[in-house]
C-alpha cells in the first residue's frame, strides 16, 4: 500500500509506445504527419508561425530563395519541441544546451537469439572494459541489447568519420564476453551513439517549450529517458490545455520549467555519477566492475530497504513538487506537491478515478456538507473512501480533503476537510477548475 498497483518493472519498446499513442490520437481524429522537418519559427502577438519542409525532398544545394518556395507555413498559439537532442525548436529559440559529451561509444540493438543472456529476464554483464545489458521483451528470444565499445576496438571505431556508419559486427561480435553469453540469430535494428549529459538552460522561451530529449539528455543508466519525457509531457499538457481554455493566466505555464527542470538536473547528476563508475577505465575500474560491484549488488539486494530504494529510483515514484507555486498544505504524511499514495481496500481503489484526466477531490472518511456543496457547484468530482487502517498506513489523514491535479499530484492537502483552503489556493494562482 502507498506505492503503486504495478509493483514491477515493465519494459515496453518505444515503437510499441508510439503505436499506442498514435492509435489514441486517431480516436480524437488526429493524424500524425511524418517526414516533415521544422526549418524555423517566429513569434508574433497572437502566436507562432512555423516553417516546415518535406524531409524526403530536402536538397542542401538549393539556394535560400528556392528553399523558401518549397516551405509550408503553419500557425499555432504555442510550439512544443519534442524533437530530440538536435531540437530545431531549441536552436531557433536560442536556448543553450549546457553539458558535455562522454568519450565512450555505446550501442543499442533489437535482437533475437538464444543463450544465457537471452532467457526472458534482464542480464547485466560486467567484464573488464566491456559492459552490456539485455532486457527481455515479449518472448524469451527477443531482447533489447545495450552495450559499450570494447576498449581495444575504440581506436578503430573512432577512426570512422561518421559514427552512424558503425555496424553491429564492429562492436558486439568483436566482444568475446558477448559471444559467450548469447547466440544472435537476427538484428532487427541497431545504432551506435555517443552519450551526452546536457540540460537546456530554459524549458520555455516565450511561446516555445522543450520536452523530453530536446530539454535534457543523459546516460542510459537506469533507463529513465522515455519515462522522464512522458513526465514532462503530461506536466505541460494539462497546464497548456487550461490556459488555452482560458481557465488560467498564461503565467501558469511558467511552473512547467520550475517543476520539471529541477528534476532533470537531479536526474542528469545521478545518472552521470553512475555512468562514470560503470564506464571508467583502468585496472582498478575493471577490478571493481568484474568483482567488487557484482559481489556488493548480490549482497545488497537481499535487503528489502535496498530493493525498495532501487525501485523508487527506477520508477520515479518519489518525484514531488512540494516547493512549487501549485502546492499547498499538508494532511497526515501527505503534502501539497506529493504524488497521491495508492490504497486499495476491497473493491475501493483510489487510483481508479485518476484515469480521468481532470481536477478532483479525494476524501478518506466522512465528507463535510460544505465540501460536497463546493464540489457540486464547481462540477468537480468528489471521491469518498470509507476510512480504514490501510489509509493511515499510506500516510493519508482521516476526514482530510485532497485536491488532485490532472497529472495525479496533490495540489492542496487540507486536514480540516473544508474547502476554504481550496478557494484561497485557486484565487492565489488565478486558476479556474470548474
Amino acid at each position: 500500500m502507498g506505492l503503486t498497483p504495478y509493483p514491477y518493472i515493465l519494459i515496453v519498446p518505444q515503437d510499441a509506445q508510439e503505436k499506442m499513442l498514435e492509435e489514441r490520437l486517431k480516436d480524437f481524429g488526429v493524424e500524425v504527419e511524418r517526414n516533415m522537418e521544422l526549418v524555423d519559427f517566429a513569434e508574433n502577438d497572437g502566436g507562432v508561425v512555423a516553417r516546415f519542409r518535406d524531409a524526403r525532398t530536402r536538397n542542401p544545394s538549393l539556394e535560400s530563395s528556392e528553399v523558401a518556395d518549397d516551405l509550408q507555413k503553419w500557425e499555432a498559439t504555442y510550439i512544443i519541441g519534442c524533437d530530440g537532442a538536435h531540437s530545431a525548436v531549441r536552436h531557433t529559440a536560442g536556448i543553450k544546451f549546457t553539458g558535455e559529451t562522454y568519450g565512450q561509444i555505446f550501442f543499442v540493438a533489437d535482437i533475437e537469439g538464444q543463450g544465457p543472456a537471452i532467457n526472458g529476464e534482464g542480464h547485466l554483464q560486467l567484464d573488464g572494459d566491456v559492459t552490456f545489458l539485455t532486457l527481455a521483451y515479449d518472448s524469451k528470444r527477443h531482447a533489447r541489447l545495450i552495450g559499450n565499445v570494447d576498449g581495444k576496438q575504440l581506436a578503430h571505431i573512432q577512426a570512422k568519420e561518421d559514427i552512424s556508419k558503425v555496424n553491429f559486427e564492429d562492436l558486439a561480435l568483436a566482444t568475446p564476453a558477448m559471444r559467450q553469453m548469447m547466440e544472435i540469430d537476427k538484428v532487427n535494428w541497431f545504432t551506435a551513439y555517443r552519450v551526452h549529459h546536457r540540460v537546456a538552460d530554459k524549458f520555455r522561451s516565450g511561446r516555445a517549450f522543450l520536452v523530453g530529449d530536446a530539454a535534457h539528455i543523459h546516460s542510459p543508466v537506469g533507463g529513465q529517458g522515455m519515462n522522464t519525457g512522458i513526465g514532462d509531457a503530461i506536466n505541460l499538457a494539462w497546464k497548456l490545455a487550461t490556459v488555452l481554455q482560458r481557465k488560467a493566466d498564461a503565467s501558469l505555464l511558467d511552473t512547467y520549467e520550475s517543476e520539471r527542470r529541477a528534476f532533470a538536473l537531479t536526474l542528469v547528476e545521478t545518472t552521470d555519477s553512475a555512468f562514470n563508475k560503470l564506464a571508467a577505465r583502468g585496472w582498478l575500474a575493471n577490478f571493481m566492475r568484474s568483482y567488487l560491484i557484482p559481489f556488493v549488488v548480490k549482497l545488497a539486494v537481499k535487503f528489502g530497504f535496498v530493493r525498495r530504494r532501487i525501485f523508487f529510483g527506477l520508477s520515479q515514484l518519489k518525484i514531488q513538487y512540494q516547493h512549487s507555486l501549485l502546492s499547498a498544505g499538508s494532511a497526515g504524511a501527505v503534502k501539497g506537491g506529493d504524488r497521491l499514495p495508492w490504497v486499495s481496500v476491497g473493491e475501493d481503489d483510489n487510483y481508479e478515478s485518476l484515469k480521468e484526466i481532470t481536477w478532483q477531490v479525494h476524501l478518506y472518511g466522512e465528507p463535510s456538507t460544505e465540501l460536497a456543496k463546493w464540489c457540486q457547484l464547481r462540477n468537480i468530482p468528489l471521491h469518498c473512501f470509507g476510512w480504514s487502517s490501510e489509509h493511515r498506513q499510506a500516510g493519508l489523514a482521516r476526514n482530510a480533503a485532497y485536491l488532485i491535479r490532472p497529472d495525479t499530484y496533490v495540489a492542496v492537502a487540507e486536514a480540516s476537510g473544508k474547502p476554504e483552503r481550496f478557494d484561497c489556493f485557486l484565487h492565489d494562482i488565478q486558476l479556474e477548475v470548474s
